[in-house]
């Protein structure tokens, strides 16, 4: 693998205050668009993290037998029942709500058809070690679909690009290159991904 830094990001406890996950839904994430980000409609793909805005979805879309939506921030799992509460078109018969690392998941190897990751790469305090294990809990065939932010693009100019540097020095940002470079170490294939700004969204494949 080509060499890179992980940072261990500051603010990753953030997310597990009450008061950041009740403002996940109702304004922070919505600012993502300014740096490109697609929105859900764009997503096609199944579990999730975050305060479960994309497991809501893919339960209503009633294309998969499971959905788990998991998260380390007790707070956000909890926000996410309240949202379920209070939508009489979500059946939580097939819906399954569990706090767990990313880098030490709580499924057998090979169980899990498709892992969704929504802007919660950067996130994490070892990128190699949650790709890794996703890689471990996915079926043969099984996808992977993620969106992160990007240190910068291919189309980021040259000269934005050191202050790009400096302002992501406390999150885990990669290039378009980096996350390739990621998947396939870890053993995934048949890398695609879709490029808007600053976000991307990505996909690979276990073999």
């Amino acid at each position: 693998m080509k060499d890179y830094t992980e940072i261990n990001p500051v603010r990753t406890e953030i997310f597990r205050s009450p008061l950041v996950s009740f403002l996940y839904e109702r304004g922070w994430r919505q600012s993502f668009n300014q740096s490109g980000f697609p929105g859900p409609a764009e997503v096609v793909c199944a579990p999730c993290y975050g305060s479960g805005l994309f497991s809501r979805k893919f339960v209503k879309s009633g294309a998969y037998s499971k959905v788990i939506a998991f998260d380390f921030s007790e707070n956000m799992l909890r926000q996410c029942y309240d949202y379920i509460k209070q939508d009489n078109n979500i059946s939580t018969i097939n819906l399954g709500l569990v706090r767990a690392d990313v880098s030490r998941l709580p499924f057998a190897s090979g169980s899990v058809d498709a892992v969704h990751a929504g802007a919660a790469m950067h996130c994490w305090p070892s990128p190699s070690n949650a790709v890794a294990e996703i890689c471990r809990v996915l079926r043969s065939g099984g996808v992977f679909v993620g969106t992160t932010f990007l240190r910068y693009s291919s189309s980021t100019p040259w000269i934005e690009r050191p202050f790009r540097e400096r302002i992501s020095r406390n999150f885990n940002f990669f290039t378009e290159e980096e996350i390739e470079d990621l998947c396939s170490t870890c053993g995934l294939t048949n890398y695609s991904k879709k490029v808007q700004q600053t976000f991307i969204m990505f996909s690979a494949q276990k073999p």
